[in-house]
């Protein structure tokens, strides 16, 4: 991501069907997404990515690295991409980061009410690694959140098996 990508990741961020299965509901504001901007394209612990289907800029990924070479990742589409865009993403994350980055874990949280990406995670070889109970509060109520993990070894397998099926198929 650089600076010139901003405009589009505050739209789709912004955008309402974005914006309500995120932590922080309310609209960012221009300059409050220049701040954050300017703190995480700065911090070394931070990949920031644009992912780009058919060269067209479709979704914002944000990988935040921690001790042993895990990152905790977070990512929305534009919300006018293309179905499948999601997918596509997640795979090319996924695979970036497991084979550019040498990571060996991602994780994630989703709110428990967000059951598409509940069923986005586990599609992607997530395992459901606990529940959070009550644990984000939006200002009126408290909120279950999931936690997935996906380790380096179970991504390999899942690509080994999947080109093994591909192979098979006539």
């Amino acid at each position: 991501m650089v600076e010139a990508d901003l405009e589009s990741v505050l739209a789709w961020r912004n955008h309402p069907s974005v914006r309500v299965w995120m932590y922080t509901q309310h609209a960012i504001s221009p300059e409050e997404h220049r701040t954050w901007f300017s703190k995480a394209s700065t911090d070394s612990s931070r990949i920031l990515l644009i992912y780009l289907n058919h060269e067209t800029p479709s979704g914002f990924v944000n990988l935040k690295k921690s001790y042993g070479n895990n990152a905790e990742w977070g990512f929305y589409t534009n919300p006018n991409a293309p179905k499948g865009t999601g997918k596509g993403m997640g795979i090319a994350t996924l695979r970036h980061a497991f084979e550019n980055c040498g990571m060996h874990k991602i994780h994630g949280q989703v709110l428990a009410y967000n059951e598409r990406s509940i069923h986005y995670h586990l599609s992607l070889g997530f395992q459901r690694e606990g529940i959070l109970r009550g644990q984000h509060f939006d200002g009126t109520n408290y909120h279950d959140v999931h936690c997935f993990g996906l380790l380096a070894t179970e991504w390999r397998g899942l690509q080994t098996q999947t080109n093994a099926d591909l192979s098979e198929k006539p």
